[in-house]
């Protein structure tokens, strides 16, 4: 169960231990996408307010950047826009419904380049699984990164998961970038991008 502000765009959640009933955090029961590790919501901000079609549940551990995303969406006046702090693994796994999401954006996470430390890393051999659970058939996976070491992890576990297909990402999504990418893109690094479609 989670309740909803009108005036806040963050669900505060009573538990976290049932997934989130979608039909009462959205005034209109419209097809799904999520972004994991919203950042400052600069991206899910402007592509909630493009597709007002849409609905959209930005994750977020960092208080300072949920906010940012409550700050945003009320100030575009969007209404349907949600946030969610809480770990995005833990999100996927335990919060998000079953075959509920139309996509799953996951842009710029934390790249854990060290060796040791790369099992932190969010796209990992178990991430499909749990993107395969969350999309409705034919729902997509979105990725970016400017780590190369990090996307051929990425690519090299969705190529293994046979319940996917890779796809093109839409130049219409690509060129609405998030606050990471414009800070990289701005250096002269270039975005990585791959996405990939949920055939069952």
């Amino acid at each position: 169960m989670a309740i909803l502000s009108l005036d806040n765009l963050i669900v505060q959640l009573e538990t976290i231990l049932e997934p989130l009933k979608l039909a009462e955090l959205f005034p209109l029961e419209q097809p799904l996408e999520v972004e994991l590790g919203c950042g400052d919501a600069s991206f899910l901000a402007e592509y909630a307010r493009q597709n007002p079609a849409k609905n959209f549940i930005g994750v977020e551990r960092l208080l300072g950047r949920i906010q940012k995303l409550d700050r945003k969406g009320r100030r575009l006046g969007l209404t349907n826009t949600r946030g969610v702090r809480i770990e995005s693994a833990y999100f996927m796994q335990y919060l998000l419904r079953p075959h509920s999401a139309a996509a799953v954006h996951v842009y710029f996470p934390d790249p854990w380049p060290k060796k040791k430390h790369r099992h932190h890393r969010l796209i990992n051999e178990q991430f499909p699984a749990l993107a395969r659970a969350a999309l409705v058939p034919g729902g997509t996976v979105f990725l970016r990164t400017d780590d190369t070491d990090y996307f051929q992890q990425m690519n090299e576990v969705f190529d293994a998961a046979k319940e996917f297909e890779k796809v093109a990402t839409p130049p219409a999504l690509a060129e609405i970038t998030t606050d990471f990418e414009r800070d990289f893109n701005a250096q002269g690094i270039p975005t990585l991008r791959a996405a990939y479609r949920n055939l069952k």
